[in-house]
């Protein structure tokens, strides 16, 4: 069936106009006519509904499409008067009910037959004239390639600015030129050659530049006789060329134009079917655009930004490399089929299968001939050996500028004998692996990644429908969270959930919830659709001993891992191990997302810890694990040790053996370890207590405590010591209990839980007479003291302070003697004791600084700073307290250091200076609110608040 322009323009339709300015044509009756759609963003609405005919656009993707990245706060209300509007207008023609705007789920939809929409229905009827062309009917080809044409009315989307608009307009302008070139192909093909050269130089004189209508000018002007204007043609391209793009003419029309020189009597051959390709079938091997393809705008962006085949620097080759199930082949299909008008000689596709399960990888020797078939070879001269029929095919595209798609790529060996050896050509190779062997030849690599968030929703969305998504939205943000971002995961989900559309998606969501049953449900019953499928096709891939790294990976549960801990794990030296990682990167089966680090997707994470657990070695899972919590555990003890060689020295036994501990240069390197290594320092904790390793986990709570109260984080070093309490418990060791105790107790008190703190405190006071240990009762008194303190009995907690620096003392330990005089010194000044207090925090402010303890020294500081601002000495305050904030800096305790800004803005705000005191409360505040210290920020943007009513 052929579809008639007029037929579709002309009778009681309404035609939405986009090819040109955005409007609506009414052509019957009293309120037929035609209408411009309104002011620029009103037609940026309507063209952006009318390019998806019956399709809903989100809300969000609107309001982007019409204010960019930046828009205004009052987008939405805008927004809505737009609709509203284009309502009215609708109204007004009398379509309302022929063409419906209308709201679907979070969205609007413009409900419109879609060859009402002039570039839906120039697409139809273009389609149809190429067709035409194809079979060998070049009359009627030319006449629907010229209505397809006829359809432009100027610039498209004139008058609509934007982003999105611009990159609409360029394709769409794209399109135009394509549409062009078959039109004028279609013309000489059936000898039009006279009528159409005028036409013909108008266009090119309007793109000068465009390669495929020069060629059409050129061989009309042959045809009629004209050869030295061809010619001219040519020259004139050719000094263009030069002078602003600094290239050639490619190698088609520069062929062209030496058979014109010698007058080849072939090109006078009037009605050749496709007489410029010169003999040459032009293949159209792509498969179908992807349906509602979603994100991938900077790889877009890297595609489109490579420059044209034949172009000076020019990428022949572009690898896409990343994980099964990454999109990998959808994007390349997406990128490809956006760009025809860059390989007007045709495109070459080929799945070579390297990592299907179901069949070998295909040979590079059978796909040759295919493609040579699809190149017009003759078969009976097509060689039988591979480098034979690579010879022949480097020569038949030599020139061309052809597009070659490689989906599913094994390796480079499987790649390239399979490369066109003309510049003018580009191979696009999709892989689960880099094929570094291509880098080398000057290939561009495009590392594909999950989606965001927001575009799996938006992938799960336009895949199932905006309205089933947002009815279930809380089940819809779990079902995307559980996906992860991998895109076959997401359509998975939506396959699954389409066989049941009157299922609730909540009952999908729960076979997703559970993480040991989550890969059952990622399986749609085809292999392709099946997540262990295809994640187990790149692991047939490795070697024995990355397949072996692969599984043991699985047993991690930290956010990512290092190159020494992943030795660790597997018992290797470093170097081996980074040998497998590199291999399994190269795989995309691990991505090391910054140096020596290296996390799994959680999906594949789910997989390896599955084959870890198939493996049947329980015993040898255990000893890794093993391996890896000591790694963690030791590393973390040396670290402790260099921020806090004051503390008690409490040393876990040697670690496992094939462990690799770490041993921080400084303490900067220990704190900044720590800083990279806390989550998977509790994640260690959670692993040795699946394992039931007691020891490591209460020494894990003691080599985190006081990372955490240097970070301010008491709830975390809270749900640290719960675990390490309980695991030190079921030691039963009254030293391993008394410590686990004491610091509960001592954690207790600072998340506000002063009875839970006395009782453990107790315990452990118990614990360690029970042991005569003096030094442990002096640690207990001194954390009896902080939790007195916390109640606001300072009373008691001086003598608290006095009972742990007897027993200090007694026991011959200086340095924590130090430390209590700065105690003692601060209990007097919560007191009001001020003269007292300065004079214990002096005499401990300077035994601090003999024995070196560098934290007690920064708290003596600070509680000098206090007590001299309460005796009015306010420079010597703000002196003191400098000094503190160096220190806690330097030792980067922000939680102290926090307090101390605080301290500062009230002894500057106490002798009138508001404007510092504001800025030291400020940073303060911003330091609190980092550590989720709720009270600490209400408290001093109490302060904030106050001064700004008092300035005011």
């Amino acid at each position: 069936m052929e579809v008639d322009v007029t037929d579709r323009t002309a009778g009681g339709d309404l035609v939405v106009r986009l090819l040109g300015s955005v409007g609506l044509d009414a052509h019957d009756g009293a309120a037929g006519g035609t209408a411009t759609a309104g002011p620029a963003k009103q037609c940026c609405v309507l063209a952006a509904l009318a390019l998806s005919p019956g399709k809903p656009v989100p809300l969000e993707s609107l309001i982007d499409r019409v204010w960019g990245e930046e828009p205004p706060t009052t987008a939405r209300d805008t927004l809505y008067g737009y609709i509203a509007r284009l309502r009215r207008l609708l109204r007004e023609l009398g379509r309302e009910g022929v063409v419906t705007l209308g709201k679907h789920g979070g969205g609007y939809v413009l409900e419109v037959p879609p060859e009402q929409v002039d570039v839906c229905l120039m697409r139809e009827v273009a389609g149809q004239g190429r067709a035409a062309l194809a079979a060998g009917e070049p009359g009627r080809a030319a006449r629907l390639l010229r209505d397809a044409a006829a359809l432009w009315r100027g610039p498209a989307l004139a008058g609509v600015g934007g982003d999105w608009a611009e990159r609409v307009r360029d394709g769409l302008e794209r399109e135009r030129l394509g549409l062009l070139g078959d039109l004028f192909e279609a013309e000489l093909a059936a000898g039009r050659h006279a009528e159409v050269v005028a036409e013909l130089a108008n266009v090119v004189a309007e793109h000068p530049l465009a390669e495929p209508l020069v060629r059409w000018l050129m061989l009309a002007l042959y045809r009629v006789g004209r050869s030295s204007e061809a010619l001219d043609c040519f020259t004139a391209l050719a000094r263009r060329l030069r002078a602003e793009l600094g290239t050639e003419p490619g190698a088609t029309l520069g062929e062209l134009h030496q058979r014109i020189l010698r007058e080849d009597p072939e090109l006078l051959a009037e009605g050749a079917e496709r007489p410029a390709h010169l003999g040459f079938p032009m293949p159209r091997q792509l498969p179908a655009d992807v349906g509602g393809f979603v994100g991938r705008a900077d790889e877009l962006k890297q595609l489109d930004a490579l420059p044209l085949a034949g172009e000076p620097g020019s990428t022949p080759i572009v690898v896409i490399a990343g994980t099964g199930g990454i999109g990998k082949t959808a994007l390349a299909v997406h990128w490809a089929q956006r760009n025809l008008d860059r390989f007007p000689d045709g495109q070459l596709h080929v799945n070579l299968r390297g990592f299907d399960p179901s069949c070998e990888p295909s040979s590079p020797s059978a796909v040759l001939r295919g493609f040579l078939d699809a190149l017009g070879a003759d078969a009976a001269a097509i060689p039988a050996d591979l480098d034979g029929r690579a010879a022949l095919y480097r020569s038949m595209v030599a020139g061309k500028r052809l597009l070659v798609v490689l989906d599913n790529a094994r390796d480079a060996t499987q790649v390239e004998p399979l490369l066109p050896g003309s510049e003018t050509c580009t191979a696009l190779v999709t892989s689960r692996r880099r094929l570094p062997g291509l880098q080398l030849r000057g290939g561009r690599l495009v590392n594909l990644d999950v989606l965001s968030a927001g575009e799996a929703r938006e992938l799960l969305a336009g895949q199932l429908g905006v309205e089933r998504v947002l009815s279930e939205p809380a089940v819809a943000a779990d079902l995307v969270r559980w996906c992860a971002g991998l895109p076959l995961a997401v359509s998975i989900v939506v396959a699954r959930a389409a066989a049941h559309p009157d299922f609730p998606l909540a009952v999908l969501a729960e076979e997703l919830r559970g993480a040991s049953a989550r890969l059952d449900a990622f399986d749609a019953g085809e292999l392709t659709a099946n997540l262990r499928a295809v994640f187990s096709w790149s692991c047939r891939a490795l070697g024995t001993a990355a397949a072996g790294m692969f599984r043991l990976l699985g047993l991690v549960q930290g956010p990512d891992i290092s190159l020494r801990a992943a030795a660790s794990l597997a018992a290797l030296p470093p170097e081996r191990a980074r040998v497998l990682l590199r291999e399994l990167e190269a795989a995309h089966l691990v991505q090391q997302h910054v140096p020596g680090r290296y996390r799994m997707h959680d999906l594949l994470r789910l997989y390896a810890a599955e084959q870890a657990t198939e493996s049947g070695a329980p015993k040898e899972l255990r000893t890794a694990a093993r391996r890896l919590v000591d790694f963690y555990l030791h590393t973390a003890h040396a670290a402790d040790r260099l921020l806090y060689p004051q503390r008690p020295l409490i040393a876990p036994g040697p670690p496992a053996e094939g462990a690799l501990p770490e041993v921080p240069a400084s303490t900067a390197a220990a704190a900044a370890w720590f800083d990279t290594e806390h989550e998977c320092l509790l994640a260690a904790q959670e692993t040795a207590i699946a394992q039931g390793m007691d020891a490591q986990v209460w020494l894990l709570a003691w080599v985190l405590g006081s990372f955490h109260r240097r970070r301010g984080n008491p709830q975390e070093s809270l749900e640290s010591w719960l675990a390490g309490v309980a695991a030190a418990d079921r030691l039963g060791e009254p030293f391993a209990r008394g410590w686990a105790h004491r610091e509960i107790g001592h954690t207790y008190a600072r998340v506000g839980e002063q009875a839970q703190a006395l009782e453990h405190l107790e315990l452990a006071l118990e614990l360690f007479t029970e042991a005569g240990d003096l030094g442990a009762k002096a640690h207990a008194h001194q954390a009896l003291a902080v939790v007195l303190e916390f109640a606001g009995d300072n009373q008691r907690a001086l003598a608290e302070s006095h009972h742990s620096l007897r027993l200090f003392q007694e026991v011959g330990d200086h340095v924590w003697a130090a430390d209590m005089r700065g105690a003692i010194g601060w209990f007097e000044a919560k007191l009001g004791n001020f003269e007292t207090a300065r004079v214990h925090c002096e005499e401990g402010l300077a035994l601090c600084r003999r024995h070196g303890h560098r934290r007690a020294e920064a708290q003596t500081l600070d509680s000098l700073g206090y007590i001299v601002r309460h005796l009015g000495e306010y420079d010597q305050a703000v002196r003191h307290y400098g000094e503190a904030l160096a220190l806690f800096r330097e030792l980067r305790h922000t939680y102290e250091e926090a307090r101390t800004l605080a301290s500062l803005g009230d002894t500057h705000h106490a002798f009138g200076a508001t404007g510092v005191a504001v800025e030291y409360w400020r940073r303060a505040v911003t330091l609190f609110r980092e550590q989720r210290r709720t009270a600490d920020v209400e408290r001093v943007e109490r302060k904030l608040a106050d001064a700004g009513t008092r300035s005011g």
